[in-house]
C-alpha cells in the first residue's frame, strides 16, 4: 500500500470499470471504458490527490482508496475543474435511457452528492480492489489509511454510498463499523457512515466488495 501517484491513472481507471458492476466487470457496459473512471475515480485522484492511496502487487495498482473531506467544496471544484476536461466526451442525453445515458447525467450533475441528510458526515469515500485480491486484508489497510489521512485533513466523520445489491461490500464495511444513513428516496443506494478514528480490530477477517 502506498500514496498515489499520476503513473497509478490508468490501472486506477482499469480497476474502477471492473468493480464496477457491484462489485464485478463492468467492461462491455459502457461504450467508453473510461467513464466509470472520469465518474468515480478521476476527479479524486486530480482534485485531492493527497486522499489517494493504492494497493501496488509489485507491478501496478491493484485496488485503491480514494476520498475527499469536505464532500460540498469537492461538488464545487468537480463542476469548476473536473467537468469542462471531460464533458465534451460526454455529451448529455435529453432523455436518458441507457447506461451510458444515466452515468453521463450523473457526471454532470455533481451537486447531487450534497445531500443534507449527510451534512454531519461531510467526507466521503470509494475503495475498490480487484477481486483476485479480496480476503486478504487489503481492504482494511487502505481503509485506515484514508480514514487517518481524512481525520488529518480536519473531516471527523465520512461516508459513501454503495449499490443496496452489493452484499458483499456490505458485510465489509459492517465489520470496519461503518452503520446505515437515512436518505429518503436513495434509489438504489445503501448510505453508511462513521467516524474517522481507528478501525475495529479484525483479526485478518475475510473481506471483500467496493464502493
Amino acid at each position: 500500500m502506498r500514496p498515489y501517484r499520476p503513473g497509478d491513472r490508468d490501472a486506477v481507471y482499469d480497476v474502477c470499470v471492473r468493480t464496477a458492476d457491484a462489485g464485478g466487470d463492468a467492461r462491455g457496459i459502457y461504450r467508453d471504458p473510461d467513464l466509470m473512471g472520469d465518474l468515480f475515480a478521476g476527479p479524486y485522484v486530480h482534485l485531492a490527490p493527497e486522499l489517494a492511496f493504492v494497493l501496488d502487487d509489485g507491478e501496478r495498482a491493484v485496488g485503491y482508496a480514494i476520498g475527499t473531506a469536505d464532500t460540498a467544496a469537492f461538488a464545487e471544484a468537480f463542476r469548476r475543474e473536473w467537468l469542462p476536461r471531460v464533458a465534451g466526451r460526454y455529451p448529455r442525453a435529453e432523455a436518458p435511457r441507457t447506461p451510458d445515458d444515466h452515468m453521463i447525467e450523473l457526471l454532470h450533475t455533481p451537486e447531487r452528492m450534497v445531500l443534507p441528510e449527510l451534512a454531519d458526515h461531510p467526507a466521503h469515500l470509494h475503495i475498490d480492489i480487484l477481486p483476485e485480491h479480496q480476503r486478504a486484508g487489503h481492504g482494511g489497510e487502505l481503509m485506515g489509511e484514508l480514514l487517518a489521512a481524512l481525520r488529518r485533513a480536519g473531516a471527523e466523520r465520512v461516508h459513501l454510498g454503495m449499490l443496496t445489491a452489493n452484499t458483499g461490500a456490505r458485510r465489509f464495511y459492517d465489520r470496519l463499523g461503518f452503520h446505515e444513513l437515512k436518505v429518503p428516496d436513495p434509489g438504489p443506494l445503501t448510505y453508511l457512515g462513521r467516524a474517522t478514528g481507528e478501525l475495529p480490530h479484525r483479526r485478518n477477517r475475510p473481506e471483500t466488495g467496493s464502493a
